[in-house]
């Protein structure tokens, strides 16, 4: 017991140490309540709720919001008083992931020290997360995409409800799967992983559970009781947790038109070793059964950035044979190569695109596949100059569960 009482008093003070540093990049005008309003907490028996806050844009992630959960999680592991913490979110998102307009708008500003810092810091409590001491539910009610998968999947248990809705949706605007997405992507069941991130395809909650996404299901309107019950818990085992998720589970199967039930034939298109092969293999299977799931397959294939496609394959099968610390580091460095304009405009020409102005009419940089050249790809994989420093994680203090 003593052991582990230094140990939490040592993650303690490196997580207060990384705190200070991040808390240096937040936005001049950023006051001590807009960090606070952004994540509120709630106080229960024997546990923590964070909420984070910002409905209007969908729980929206930004530099605050990571330095301030980074802050509660460090202070709760190291109160004898807390056993578990909860995380949901405001209105009808759990977490629709990094706030990539606030992102657009700092790249074309040239603050490109403060977008350094938001990677910084989100990857930072990822891992955070990733090696927590305490049992962790995430309630995944709502949009959970990109980053929201992120801040939730490292945790013990994630709870879907029918109203969830999973996506990495990353090549859609010019960047990749990111924040431990090529971890968890590429622990899926055969090459889901490869399939969610080049696609950004959505899943529901009956999905999300049954590939191992998510660990529990229940319907919404069970909510209200799963969160009371929760609160009354004095426990920090997570079997009575677990036990607790379980009581009010459902057991549901996905749909028909689900990918999940293509899997045979996702394996086969999604096994190849070039994009180039994927989409032949993706052409071959609609022009020889017009099936609606191929052609939207294909589509969203065509619609991508195609040096985000390459990207983002390489990078979920690195992530095959790599610890969670070891894909954010790298992750790291390649959202940095993402939004430095010195491969390509991709990222910022997506989200005018598609989030910004709104006409949906990328213009991709290189425009198609056979452009894309090895030494572009390479180059969001090499290690950064000697003047950038890598993302520091602190894997000897807190070494990674899974």
């Amino acid at each position: 017991m003593q052991s582990l009482k230094l140990l939490v008093t040592s993650r303690r003070r490196d997580s207060l140490i990384r705190l200070k540093r991040n808390l240096s990049s937040l936005p001049i005008n950023s006051s001590a309540d807009d960090l606070q309003n952004q994540v509120l907490v709630e106080g229960k028996a024997s546990s923590r709720v964070a909420i984070l806050n910002r409905p209007s844009s969908l729980n929206a992630l930004n530099t605050n919001i990571g330095a301030r959960l980074h802050e509660l999680y460090a202070s709760w592991e190291d109160d004898p008083n807390i056993g578990f913490v909860v995380m949901k979110g405001s209105g009808r998102a759990f977490c629709a992931g990094g706030d990539i307009v606030a992102l657009y708008h700092l790249i074309n500003k040239g603050k490109i020290e403060k977008c350094k810092g938001f990677f910084r810091t989100l990857y930072s409590f990822i891992y955070h997360l990733g090696t927590y001491l305490k049992p962790h539910v995430s309630i995944l009610n709502g949009i959970t995409m990109g980053g929201g998968a992120g801040i939730s999947i490292p945790g013990t248990f994630r709870l879907a409800t029918d109203r969830t809705v999973f996506a990495t949706p990353e090549t859609q605007i010019g960047f990749h799967p990111d924040a431990g997405a090529s971890f968890h992507l590429s622990c899926l069941p055969g090459h889901l992983g490869e399939y969610l991130g080049l696609t950004g395809a959505k899943l529901i909650g009956a999905e999300m559970v049954s590939c191992g996404l998510a660990t529990h299901y229940s319907n919404t309107d069970k909510l209200p009781l799963i969160e009371e019950e929760l609160g009354n818990l004095v426990t920090d085992d997570p079997s009575v947790i677990e036990s607790c998720l379980e009581k009010y589970s459902d057991v549901v199967y996905p749909e028909k038109t689900s990918a999940l039930h293509r899997i045979e034939v996702l394996n086969k298109c999604f096994g190849h070793g070039t994009v180039e092969e994927i989409i032949d293999a993706v052409e071959s299977e609609a022009s020889a059964t017009n099936d609606a799931w191929c052609n939207s397959t294909l589509k969203k294939l065509k619609e991508a950035s195609p040096l985000s496609l390459k990207v983002s394959l390489r990078s979920v099968r690195e992530g095959r044979f790599q610890t969670l610390d070891q894909c954010l580091v790298r992750e790291y460095r390649m959202s940095l190569q993402g939004i430095s304009k010195r491969i390509s405009n991709d990222f910022c020409e997506g989200v005018r695109a598609r989030v910004v102005h709104k006409d949906f009419a990328p213009k991709w940089e290189p425009p198609s596949l056979e452009k894309v050249s090895d030494d572009m790809v390479d180059q969001y994989f090499a290690p950064l100059s000697e003047s950038e420093p890598n993302l520091e994680l602190p894997t000897k203090q807190r070494e990674a569960f899974n």
